[in-house]
């Protein structure tokens, strides 16, 4: 109860500050301000998101291939067991 009621709190005091006071009669004003902050960091998080993707996708081709090359191994072995018995 306690985090929702310091949440709503927040929440309300993000509202306020980035309301425009001429339009609405209270506020700050910071919306110019937070409109510009998103539009630096979006960019950066992006390029983060992305590099992110190309790990995952990296990671993802070696244990394809290493699940390939144990895969032909099993094949093999088993192969190998057949022509033995």
């Amino acid at each position: 109860m306690k985090s929702l009621l310091i949440g709503i709190v927040i929440l309300a005091a993000a509202a306020f500050a980035v309301l425009p006071p001429a339009a609405v009669g209270f506020g700050l004003g910071w919306g110019d301000d937070v409109l510009t902050f998103l539009r630096g960091g979006v960019p950066v998080v992006a390029v983060l998101i992305g590099l992110i993707a190309v790990f995952i996708g990296i990671a993802d081709m070696k244990d394809r291939a290493e699940a390939k090359k144990e895969k032909l191994k099993s094949e093999e072995s088993a192969e190998k067991n057949n022509r033995d018995a």
